[in-house]
């Protein structure tokens, strides 16, 4: 089985299901002959050519827009959007248009898209190429956000996004587009929209916590769990994988196994999604709970430059977190 890294992982599914599918089309900025920023489509267009592979004019709006229409005629838009911050501009054309066009038609005219885009800090892209707006999308209803942790994941889940019947954020967390290896088969396979991960498993008798993750801070999570075993403390790690629709039930079955929960997002800590997740848990596994659920976030301010590694909750931010959980 070859072992690729992020960057190659979705390359591999996108090239996969263009040949699978002739509907197939990828636009975006510089994502013909450049093969995008960070080269993540490279190849493509000596493939497919300018028909299936179209650079396009850096208008986000106008990119959505267009791809909006070219789904209503039946074909399978995925438009790259260069970094995640650029995305605001199209933000109406998402929220507006292609989350609700299945429902206002009663089924007659479903979009299908999925807008691929890189999410999250790490690269010192400062305030404009750092953000993580996944709760922004997961707020509206007619959208599914997909955001992975490793290679096989990625390959996977934008398999089965592309072939999901609905419109799909494919947030791709590039901090670790490359850091991240792993093997990855070969060929077609999907990975289940519905299910997140057990990243690690509590297994022992001693003291225990679920941390919750996705993305690039699956690996801060880790690193803290790491650190938390040498002072007797256990962690469960899931990685949530589909951030929506939810998979609740492992949530919640792993907060019931341990009783304690941190949750780890980059995003800014007011309203993000880690909010949501503690909402979740009080509701469904209040009885269980031996502490108060613990968020570990970025800072309810804009991204900064050269504080970035200080915004960033990074596994030494996590650590004082999971221990102080543990021992409540």
């Amino acid at each position: 089985m070859p072992e690729m890294n992020m960057v190659q992982a979705i390359n591999d599914a996108l090239r996969l299901e263009m040949r699978r599918d002739a509907r197939m089309v990828v636009m975006g900025e510089d994502v013909g002959k450049v093969g995008g920023v960070f080269r993540v489509t490279q190849g493509l267009w000596d493939e497919f050519g300018d028909d299936r592979v179209i650079d396009t004019p850096l208008s986000e709006g106008g990119i959505l827009g267009t791809a909006i229409g070219m789904a209503l005629y039946g074909m399978l838009p995925v438009p790259e959007i260069q970094f995640a911050d650029f995305i605001y501009p199209g933000y109406d054309q998402i929220v507006s248009e292609l989350a609700k066009l299945r429902w206002r038609s009663g089924g007659e005219y479903p979009a299908k898209m999925v807008i691929r885009t890189p999410v999250g800090g790490g690269i010192r892209g400062g305030l404009y190429h750092s953000q993580s707006p996944e709760s922004l999308f997961i707020h509206v209803a007619g959208l599914k956000v997909v955001c992975p942790s490793t290679p096989h994941d990625a390959k996977g889940l934008l398999l089965a996004s592309l072939r999901d019947p609905d419109p799909v954020l494919f947030f791709e967390p590039k901090r670790i587009y490359r850091a991240s290896r792993g093997e990855v088969p070969e060929g077609d396979y999907t990975v289940d929209l519905s299910r997140a991960r057990v990243a690690r498993e509590a297994t022992s008798g001693r003291a225990a916590v679920t941390i919750l993750a996705w993305g690039a801070m699956l690996y801060e999570a880790v690193a803290a769990a790491d650190k938390a075993a040498e002072q007797g403390v256990e962690c469960e790690i899931i990685d949530l994988r589909t951030l929506w629709p939810l998979d609740l039930d492992t949530i919640i079955a792993s907060v019931k196994k341990t009783g304690r929960v941190v949750i780890v997002h980059e995003a800014a800590r007011t309203c993000g999604f880690g909010a949501e997740l503690v909402a979740l848990v009080n509701e469904h596994a209040f009885d269980h709970l031996e502490a108060p659920p613990a968020r570990v976030t970025g800072f309810d301010t804009p991204f900064p430059y050269t504080l970035e590694m200080e915004y960033l909750p990074l596994s030494h931010r996590i650590l004082p977190a999971v221990l102080e959980t543990a021992r409540y």
